[in-house]
């Protein structure tokens, strides 16, 4: 039903009012900045799209559809997963300084 929803939604590539409020306060992108947009592409299939709207929507991708299984994969998918998003919203945030 999830997959369904992304498929069936379309958000625009530019929105006209962003919902963060990380980018409201500080004008820079957090960690999950387009990755709404970016798991609306994947949902469709547009894999370029999606990697250029966030380069980690793959890795949240698998992670979100985890939250539907359970074992030793999921604790450390979202282990690994949690520890490259940090990394990538540091790199993210100090990229353009």
């Amino acid at each position: 039903m999830l997959l369904a929803l992304l498929a069936c939604m379309t958000v625009p590539a530019h929105p006209m009012l962003r919902l963060c409020g990380f980018y409201w306060m500080t004008g820079r992108p957090c960690p999950l900045c387009g990755m709404t947009r970016a798991l609306f592409a994947l949902g469709k299939g547009h894999w370029s799209d999606a990697i250029h709207f966030h380069a980690l929507s793959p890795l949240g991708f698998c992670m979100l559809f985890s939250l539907f299984g359970r074992g030793r994969v999921r604790g450390s998918l979202w282990s690994v997963g949690v520890l490259a998003f940090v990394v990538y919203g540091v790199v993210r945030l100090f990229a353009d300084v």
